[in-house]
């Protein structure tokens, strides 16, 4: 598969974050994961289709679940499947055009899976403290704003 150039390679942290909350979203909330998104050094969002904006108690479940996932120090792995067999079980739509036939899967131990071309770190651990900084809902799309903390 070919490497595609993005802010999500040079923020390994973040980016392993975004993958984390996205996973959060869809168990808690039956969604889709982020279908836009801007993975930064500082701070970084995701967008979900979304019906409203999320409460002060769903603000700290989601903060919650990510620090859990990010505490369990799960391994971040990566494995290379055919183009095919990706299909039938993940959602392609985001991968640049021309990926080849062999699809590259980010697993967060047993929490995430999903293709991706992007650098992340090893460990979840390496990632620091995830806090939601602010939220925003307009016309069916929510806006999840975060920041990675050391701990």
């Amino acid at each position: 598969m070919n490497e595609v150039k993005s802010n999500k390679q040079y923020h390994p942290q973040m980016h392993s974050a975004e993958h984390i909350l996205n996973q959060t979203m869809v168990r808690m909330f039956n969604c889709g994961r982020s279908f836009s998104n801007h993975i930064e050094k500082k701070k970084s969002k995701c967008d979900y289709h979304f019906e409203r904006d999320l409460t002060g108690t769903e603000l700290e479940e989601i903060e919650s679940g990510v620090n859990e996932v990010i505490q369990n120090d799960f391994k971040v792995v990566e494995e290379f499947i055919s183009k095919d067999d990706a299909q039938k079980e993940y959602n392609l739509t985001k991968l640049p055009d021309g990926v080849g036939d062999t699809i590259r899967i980010i697993k967060i131990g047993d929490y995430d899976a999903c293709p991706c071309s992007g650098l992340h770190v090893s460990h979840t651990k390496e990632i620091g403290m995830f806090k939601i900084i602010s939220t925003g809902y307009d016309d069916g799309k929510l806006r999840v704003r975060f920041k990675l903390f050391d701990e």
